[in-house]
């Protein structure tokens, strides 16, 4: 094999071209990513109707770049620095540097077959066992990180299950103390400064711990982060008990007045006027009721003269899951806040799977050596964040569709639970370094909360089927795709 770029040179012209390939790869990559992976962030907020797909790819466009740069570096450099160890490479500049090509490629080919096939996988698996792949063809088991890609297997189980845990934990507590009151519309106007509060709290208490060094939120000690996070929470619930409250329950009160006139119109057949038979202020909501049961159809058919025929096994978990319109109101923007955030997250944690390899071929390529000292520099990250909004907007309502829809029927309730729930396991996973799926996240939070709200029916289990047999085949495909590559460049002596 030739020596080629192995000599401690930064800048070698002959690495060049792998600094170029890596760059366009890694932008198909990260198309990759955002069309497969970001899914995950807004995918239940279109399925609950709570946004359009156009809204959705608007707001994952700021968050997710906003992550990347923010928050992206850390994961970054445990991708490129801590499933394998470098140093193994020294003198081998220029095989370090293809190997991360090959990772770049292996991935990104199982991420287009995927998003192509509607499954949403693990960007993390699939960066992971692409590096193992072209390591174990160049190096054999030699400089493989046991212990932490142990840790980050483990994460892979552990993430969908306490993500689905704390999402499902959350939706009951909703449903009982909410859902099933009397006048859910006013538990729930008393339950809404806590939820702002606590969500912003968290997330605000999780970006700024040992943030990142371009606000100087590195320089915060974490009591004083504590401070920060709590006072902008109360703020919030604040703002929303003086503020918000009062409008929303003017707002849905209004509503319901309006709605009930309509109806009311509309069932004895015209005007309600002084000159009418029959007024409208001496209507009672009983008789609205029943007379708008009387006169409106139900998909084409008269609900009290002639009731459907209804298969009631089909229905139930349909008929279990929707919430009240005033409900609807409430939880709506709490979802899309959360799905921000969630999409902050994303963009923090899986830029890595995109640009982590790019990071380690440029830092080698800058520095001439495999040591990869320097920090993610923020140009690359946001090129990758870039890179996951586009493949979001050409291709990621397929995915979209699979968790926000074909999973499990969603609400605005549900869906806010599981934005919440995932969000803030992948946040905490971030901020430790721990490169968690939020494939997986999201998804355990659909399925348990789809099994708590409407029982096993509520779930399209052969569907997960297919999503859990994607997932495991993700790393043995990753990785031989990678090695592949990687032995291609081996056998034309490329390095």
């Amino acid at each position: 094999m030739s020596n080629v770029g192995n000599a401690d040179v930064p800048y070698a012209s002959e690495l060049v071209w792998i600094v170029v390939v890596a760059f366009i790869v890694s932008f198909v990559l990260a198309f990759g990513v955002g069309a497969n992976d970001v899914a995950n962030s807004f995918g239940t907020s279109v399925g609950a109707k709570v946004l359009t797909i156009r809204q959705a790819c608007i707001l994952a466009t700021i968050f997710e770049i906003a992550g990347a740069v923010l928050i992206g570096y850390k994961v970054s450099d445990t991708m490129r620095k801590g499933i394998i160890d470098p140093s193994i490479y020294n003198n081998s500049n220029s095989e370090l540097m293809m190997g991360n090509l090959a990772a770049l490629g292996g991935s990104a080919v199982w991420l287009i077959i995927a998003t192509f096939l509607k499954l949403p996988i693990s960007g993390t698996h699939s960066i992971v066992g692409a590096t193992i792949g072209f390591s174990l063809v160049a190096k054999g088991t030699q400089g493989v990180q046991w212990a932490k890609l142990g840790q980050i297997v483990a994460s892979w189980f552990v993430s969908p299950v306490l993500s689905g845990l704390m999402s499902s934990a959350l939706f009951l507590a909703i449903r009982k103390l909410i859902l099933r009151k009397p006048a859910p519309l006013e538990y729930g106007l008393r339950a809404l400064p806590i939820f702002y509060a606590l969500t912003l709290g968290i997330n605000i208490f999780s970006i700024v711990l040992d943030g990142p060094s371009l606000l100087y939120f590195d320089r915060i000690p974490w009591w004083g982060t504590i401070i920060l996070s709590s006072i902008i929470g109360l703020v919030a619930g604040l703002v929303v008990q003086l503020v918000i409250v009062p409008r929303l329950r003017h707002s849905i009160t209004e509503g319901h007045r309006t709605e009930e006139a309509t109806r009311a119109k509309f069932a004895f057949g015209g005007d309600s006027g002084p000159g009418s038979a029959v007024s409208s202020a001496n209507i009672t909501p009983e008789e609205s009721r029943n007379a708008s049961m009387d006169n409106i159809p139900y998909n084409g058919v008269n609900a009290r003269t002639n009731p459907p025929s209804i298969n009631v096994t089909s229905t139930l978990a349909s008929a279990a899951v929707d919430d009240p319109p005033e409900v609807v109101r409430l939880f709506s923007f709490l979802q899309i806040m959360t799905a921000s955030f969630g999409a902050f997250a994303h963009g923090g944690n899986d830029v890595s799977n995109a640009i982590g390899p790019l990071v380690a071929i440029w830092l080698i390529f800058t520095e001439g050596n495999v040591e990869q000292k320097s920090e993610t520099p923020l140009y690359i990250l946001l090129f990758g964040g870039v890179g996951i909004t586009i493949g979001l907007w050409v291709w990621g309502r397929r995915v979209i569709k699979t968790v926000g829809e074909d999973l499990t029927k969603l609400t605005s309730s549900s869906g806010f639970t599981i934005e919440i729930g995932a969000a803030f396991t992948v946040l905490v996973a971030s901020k430790i370094g721990v490169p968690i799926s939020t494939t997986h996240c999201k998804v355990g939070s659909v399925v348990f909360v789809g099994w708590a709200q409407t029982s096993r029916g509520g779930v399209d289990w052969a569907l997960f089927r297919n999503i859990i047999f994607a997932w495991a085949v993700t790393v043995p495909i990753a990785g031989g795709l990678s090695a592949a590559i990687m032995a291609i460049f081996q056998a034309c002596n490329l390095f």
